[in-house]
């Protein structure tokens, strides 16, 4: 299942990466649903085009990933449903890895993670690199085969849909951030047992930049915090990590230009270079985030009605 919006160059080359699966073409379904804030519905179709595996364009009626997704999954037919990025890249056993892994795992409350690696085309930065860290993904926490919900990233994931059904969806009032980990929260709640298959791997095809991180964490502030909100024992994550790096001297950047040479292993230098980087990109995101917080607990202290004190 993917929800697209913006992306239908992106969108085509990830559906023809699905024309070279190595399982059977008839082992599985693809189900397009455009954002309900897609511009460009024609060029959707477009992408879509003609494929040799049954795929279908859906439209959603509220915009979010989440009432995308929502609408989608309902509508496959199969009993596993695999939701994954449009800007991900399919690698030729994607499909094939997912349905082995839940031969191997058949029990109705297990998730398989599957891999996200850039993309090979892209010049990977420095700061592409730190996004790998506990930014955007954090594949490399992830001790053996069976992570914690935490680690549930729905750009390459694969469920039962029964267990979506029993857990409700995703909630719609997460347009883009935390929907996917907030469904997870309640499928742990309900039992989820995710397990984690390097093997199901896609190629992200989306170049990042520092300013197009800063926009996207001020969204991503307002997600968390409504997360906490909602789930109150989970961890204010990036809060806490955009708080400390706040409060640091001023990070000068040496180390974020070194880093896309030195790696994080490499022995003494490494873990210096990487401090010094950490920091910096740190800092760079840090304000967007922060403001975005404030001004959304303002807002939510604004909206919560005055309590009268008894006579």
């Amino acid at each position: 299942m993917i929800a697209t919006l913006g992306r239908p160059a992106v969108l085509a080359r990830n559906l023809a990466r699905l024309e070279r699966q190595s399982c059977r073409e008839r082992a599985f379904e693809v189900v397009v649903v455009s954002d309900a804030a897609e511009s460009d519905l024609d060029a959707v179709a477009e992408a879509i085009g003609t494929r040799p595996y049954p795929v279908r364009h859906l439209e959603a009626t509220e915009p979010g990933v989440s009432a995308a997704r929502n609408r989608g999954w309902p509508e496959a037919h199969a009993p596993l449903i695999l939701f994954i990025g449009d800007d991900m890249l399919p690698t030729p056993s994607l499909v094939a890895e997912h349905l082995r892994w839940h031969e191997g795992f058949p029990q109705e409350e297990v998730a398989v993670l599957g891999h996200v690696r850039w993309a090979r085309e892209l010049r990977v930065t420095a700061f592409m690199r730190w996004l790998d860290h506990g930014i955007q993904f954090d594949y490399g926490s992830i001790h053996g085969r069976e992570p914690s919900w935490w680690h549930f990233y729905a750009a390459n994931a694969s469920l039962h849909r029964s267990r979506l059904e029993l857990a409700g969806g995703f909630d719609e009032s997460f347009r883009f951030g935390y929907e996917e980990l907030d469904l997870a929260a309640r499928m742990d709640a309900i039992g989820l047992r995710l397990v984690y298959n390097p093997r199901a791997l896609v190629e992200h095809l989306h170049p990042a930049t520092i300013a197009g991180w800063r926009n996207r964490m001020a969204t991503v502030a307002v997600a968390e915090r409504q997360f906490v909100a909602k789930h109150p024992d989970a961890d204010a994550y990036f809060h806490r990590l955009f708080s400390a790096a706040a409060a640091l001297p001023p990070a000068r950047g040496r180390g974020a230009q070194l880093a896309g040479l030195i790696p994080r292993w490499a022995p003494i230098v490494g873990e210096r270079v990487w401090r010094s980087a950490d920091a910096y990109f740190a800092q760079q995101l840090a304000p967007s985030f922060l403001e975005s917080w404030d001004e959304a607990a303002a807002s939510a202290a604004r909206a919560t009605p005055a309590v009268e004190r008894p006579q």
